[in-house]
């Protein structure tokens, strides 16, 4: 592979950077960047290198980094009413940032300005989205082609803009296809039927493109699903899985089918893995089936949580898979999953993973 993959990793004291080497089996660390802010998420542009990271909090204010050549400058422009940043994205050349509360605002000036798109906290139903555990947080900003645009808000649910931003549509249909977090209930004592939802739950944990036209895979606060056709309609792929409950997928770069999910033993349970035992889970048929990939990771007396921004994958053949944890560590692949290495350890809980080109 001709470009060598580094992570950028957002934690409660900075931004930290994981520089790998030519055929990415080891990893050099620099940082804490970025003053020690907390950072919820980071991104960076392949071509020029240049790294935006958003955090914040009471103490700091909201606010996004930007770093060219080594360089590092804070920009608050057009945050005012901003508890946090809490995600990133590139969409052609203005970027996007999701808040807490729950808002999505851009910039055409590289991030040093920022205006809120007024569209989405506007539309009818938005002063009743209520938050989740964190807050009510826009976490999840995905690009798509022909001006398309989707976002999730934790407990708001995932919506859609045909039009980059114009106006929005509520994705929370679910098809007719039962799974655990949608099985029919008996609960009334008279024998009568009933679905628990015909909506899919609306916290959203996490959200990402597979590669094929349409194809969008979620895990949300009581399930993963999978849609084709653009989140219109939901399809419950939990079945096989050890849980209902996680918060990170990753979905392959080329395969459509094949995607990764780390599941975790509850809400309400300590939201570690089962058992007690870490894996990553892989579909390598859409979520028809799952496997557990647990090589190299801790096999006992597991109790660490890998958070819904903790999880990437790079455009590698095989794909490379990275997690973080809120014990923190990182965790790499260089097969897809198959085997694991622990590339850093004793980090502050780590927030988010994603990949960087250099």
């Amino acid at each position: 592979m001709p470009d060598t993959v580094s992570l950028l990793v957002g934690t409660t004291k900075g931004l930290f950077i994981l520089r790998g080497n030519a055929d990415g089996t080891s990893f050099n660390l620099t940082g804490p960047h970025c003053e020690g802010w907390p950072i919820n998420h980071a991104i960076a542009d392949a071509a020029s290198g240049t790294i935006w990271a958003a955090g914040g909090g009471e103490w700091f204010g909201a606010g996004v980094w930007r770093c060219d050549n080594g360089a590092w400058r804070l920009s608050r422009g057009g945050f005012d009413d901003v508890k946090q940043i809490w995600s990133l994205a590139q969409d052609g050349a203005r970027l996007l940032a999701g808040t807490k509360p729950a808002a999505l605002y851009e910039s055409h000036d590289g991030g040093e300005s920022w205006s809120k798109i007024q569209s989405l906290t506007d539309q009818p139903g938005a002063d009743d989205w209520s938050p989740g555990a964190a807050g009510l947080v826009l976490h999840t900003i995905l690009p798509g082609a022909d001006g398309k645009l989707w976002v999730g808000i934790s407990s708001a649910g995932a919506f859609v803009s045909p039009d980059g931003g114009g106006s929005w549509q509520h994705l929370n249909r679910r098809s007719n296809r039962t799974g655990p977090a949608g099985a029919l209930l008996r609960d009334w004592g008279d024998g009568q039927e009933f679905r628990a939802q015909d909506e899919i739950f609306s916290c959203v944990h996490n959200m990402a493109f597979g590669a094929a036209p349409g194809l969008i895979y979620m895990q949300n606060h009581q399930g993963v699903y999978r849609s084709r056709d653009g989140g219109a309609l939901w399809e419950e792929i939990t079945d096989g899985l050890p849980s209902t409950f996680g918060f990170p997928v990753a979905a392959h770069p080329r395969d459509p089918d094949m995607l990764w999910v780390f599941p975790l033993n509850g809400d309400s349970q300590g939201r570690y893995p089962p058992d007690a035992k870490a894996a990553v889970w892989r579909s390598r048929d859409a979520g028809e089936s799952w496997h557990p990939l647990s090589q190299g990771l801790p096999a006992n007396d597991c109790f660490f949580t890998v958070l819904r921004q903790a999880m990437a994958n790079d455009r590698a053949d095989p794909a490379g898979v990275y997690f973080g944890t809120n014990t923190g560590s990182v965790f790499a692949s260089r097969d897809e999953g198959d085997h694991w290495t622990e590339v850093a350890r004793h980090l502050p809980t780590i927030l988010s993973v994603e990949v960087m080109l250099t």
